[in-house]
């Protein structure tokens, strides 16, 4: 195995006007810039997103009343404080997350892990957004006379995503710039939709079938689940901090990115909820995207799809991006800018298939179920292990991998880290409850989702506990 020396030379330039050339590559000192306030905007701007509208109707169709469904969101919203905290290990270690989590898993053994659970992760969110956007576009070309079911949405896929690609291209230096009007302007044509969304909304709803008991705390904890996965997504948080002074402190990092994700998260769920309250069974089988579009006046169904469209690139982006170094840390040879191409095409692909054999409402809820499977436990790992290490990552220690350096562990794998991400894994299948799929746990609880948190706990406890041991104690000092 030979020593893979981090390139740190000043042919790397992070600037909004040329594409970034740096992929996982260490970011010097001199180079850092920026302030934890940045990221409030690049959070946002992924997430004002016509996906919580979709998910926070879908708490409706479940049976909730209103209160409880709000009272869902916010605690889902609380796990977005996860994503903030293992964000501070980017300036700390001066690189990519898929790089740190070397860390948990060695040398090798994260290899393993970012080939599946970070490109599965990945793959998800581009699939989602990109269909969004596609089901919203073509449903407006279709009342503008372009009918047809195949290709219209298919053209609107390869557009969106052909823009999406380019903006991860630049990289970095436009997501910091573009990405705050990009909040900006969403804010404002979200509520706009909003302000026309209200006068539709049963205040006086209730439940036809009002839930107690097993069958209550049954639609809570599959709302639950749904909601936790677009948080526990975000692995990739310590990428785009990555830039920021080694100085910075990650209290702010948390706070800025907790709540640039978590406020629109926590509105706009909110609204999807009361969207939902005002629509009949018969609009909920049209779908909510076309549901959304009767309910507004003819000028503003353009400015949503706009607005859709922009958020799809915002969010897609910024997986796109992180995913291109996620390809570098698995071991392609590759630079980062044919790895993102790849990415996007891989994505368009999924996104296409979706298209042609699922809504958008049946495609989000089972995906972003299954999501957690992966997504829980690999975040509670992380954050154990920036917890515990305080944030302390050498990034020149995590590129040493030859045989013998910190991170080499057992044969390049950690122990602890595997066991913990396969046992908090199984955990958590085994407590999911979804239309396709339920667990032993979940089916003798009468299908009481209690994935999320059995599943990180499980990975959290074991990760720990294994540390202690003469396994885990190896590159911990």
């Amino acid at each position: 195995m030979t020593h893979t020396e981090p390139q740190v030379d000043d042919e790397y330039v992070d600037t909004a006007s040329r594409p970034e050339t740096r992929g996982i590559e260490l970011v010097s000192d001199a180079e850092r810039h920026g302030r934890a306030r940045d990221l409030f905007f690049i959070w946002a701007a992924p997430n004002v997103s016509i996906l919580n509208l979709t998910i926070g109707a879908t708490l409706i169709l479940l049976g909730l009343e209103v209160w409880q469904a709000i009272a869902v969101i916010i605690a889902a919203a609380l796990l977005w404080v996860f994503p903030g905290i293992i964000a501070g290990s980017g300036p700390a270690s001066g690189t990519s997350g898929s790089v740190v989590t070397r860390a948990m898993y060695g040398i090798l053994g994260n290899k393993l892990f970012v080939a599946f659970v970070g490109w599965f992760i990945g793959a998800v969110f581009l699939s989602l957004t990109w269909l969004a956007s596609s089901f919203m576009g073509a449903d407006l070309l279709r009342r503008l006379g372009l009918e047809d079911p195949v290709w219209v949405p298919i053209g609107v896929t390869v557009v969106v995503a052909t823009i999406t690609i380019l903006v991860a291209i630049f990289g970095h230096g436009l997501i910091v710039r573009a990405y705050s009007y990009m909040a900006a302007a969403l804010f404002v044509i979200f509520l706009l939709v909003t302000v026309f969304i209200l006068p539709t909304v049963d205040w006086q709803y209730a439940a036809p079938e009002p839930l107690s008991g097993v069958a209550l705390w049954s639609s809570i904890a599959i709302g639950f689940t749904i909601l936790a996965s677009t948080p526990l997504s975000f692995i990739n948080s310590p990428d785009i901090a990555r830039y920021l002074p080694r100085t910075t402190k990650p209290s702010h990092i948390a706070l800025a990115t907790g709540l640039g994700g978590g406020i629109p998260f926590v509105v706009f769920t909110t609204v999807g909820v009361l969207l939902a309250t005002g629509l009949s069974g018969e609009a909920f089988e049209a779908g909510i995207d076309a549901a959304l579009l009767d309910l507004l006046p003819a000028w503003l169904g353009p400015v949503l799809v706009i607005g859709v469209v922009i958020n799809t690139i915002a969010l897609n982006a910024m997986t796109t991006y992180t995913s291109s170094m996620a390809l570098q840390a698995i071991g392609f040879r590759l630079r980062r800018i044919p790895a993102a191409i790849i990415v996007g095409v891989v994505g368009t692909a999924l996104t296409i298939y979706l298209v042609l054999s699922s809504s958008l409402l049946e495609a989000a809820n089972l995906m972003l179920q299954f999501l957690v499977i992966v997504s829980g436990p690999a975040m509670a790992i992380f954050v154990v292990d920036v917890l515990l290490r305080r944030y302390a990552y050498d990034g020149l220690e995590l590129f040493d991998d030859h045989a013998g350096g910190r991170f080499w562990y057992t044969g390049g794998w950690s122990i602890p880290g595997l066991i913990a991400l396969l046992a908090g894994g199984l955990a958590t299948a085994a407590c999911l409850a979804t239309s396709v799929w339920a667990g032993p746990i979940a089916e003798a609880t009468g299908y009481i989702d209690l994935s999320v948190p059995v599943g990180m706990l499980v990975a959290a406890a074991l990760y720990a506990g294994l540390l202690r041991t003469p396994l885990g104690k190896k590159g911990r000092t």
